[in-house]
């Protein structure tokens, strides 16, 4: 154990994710923000190391460290999108650019806002492919997959995002309209208010746009 981690109570859980998951025989792969971290694409360190897994797992404290599992069911639909990230320890399974980005939009609440997860994607989809995103997203909700499209678009990453809208509209006749930030999440519109826009695109409603942190 390097001297620097004696006070830290434990390594950083890059060195032993991988062994632990393999202990408990289940498949996962670091993602959400802690991914984006990891990626160069987040503007701030993330407090949590997130682990993506088919178990409903409690979060446990290591040390320092606060490890938090998020549940997916299926692994076989994302296996593609995982690569081996090498450690100070070996390696661990993370997730690419497209399947960290289609996540944020899944798991909402783990970003804390649509404001952070507009935030990561202004870096990560200059890292992201419009190929694997199209296919990858086959595997996602459509609510992620307009919210995901917009804020591409939004950001300036048309070209991303383009693959996207043809699989939504090619599937979805007619297209279902669905709020950019889901009614309990919103913090800075009633109900009552009208909305600034509605992308006839994705079929988005938005009551705000959201913030980019420089």
């Amino acid at each position: 154990m390097p001297p620097q981690y004696l006070s830290w109570g434990a390594p950083p859980p890059t060195w032993y994710i991988d062994q632990l998951m393999r202990h408990e025989n289940r498949p996962y792969y670091v993602g959400l923000l802690k991914a984006a971290e990891l990626q160069g694409a987040s503007h701030h360190a993330v407090m949590e190391f997130q682990i993506i897994t088919n178990k409903q797992i409690p979060k446990m404290r290591v040390g320092r460290s606060m490890l938090v599992f998020y549940y997916r069911k299926y692994f076989s639909q994302v296996s593609n999108a995982l690569k081996d990230f090498k450690t100070d320890a070996g390696t661990m399974k993370l997730s690419s650019p497209e399947l960290t980005a289609l996540d944020l939009l899944r798991y909402l609440h783990v970003a804390g806002s649509i404001d952070a997860i507009a935030t990561v994607l202004s870096d990560l989809a200059t890292r992201m492919k419009a190929d694997k995103l199209a296919s990858l997203a086959r595997q996602f909700e459509r609510t992620v997959i307009q919210r995901l499209g917009y804020l591409l678009e939004r950001l300036g990453h048309e070209q991303v995002a383009g693959p996207l809208e043809s699989y939504l509209h090619e599937n979805y006749k007619p297209l279902p309209w669905v709020m950019l930030e889901p009614q309990n999440r919103k913090e800075h519109a009633q109900e009552s208010e009208p909305p600034l826009v509605r992308s006839t695109r994705w079929h988005v409603i938005v009551h705000r746009y959201p913030e980019i942190d420089e």
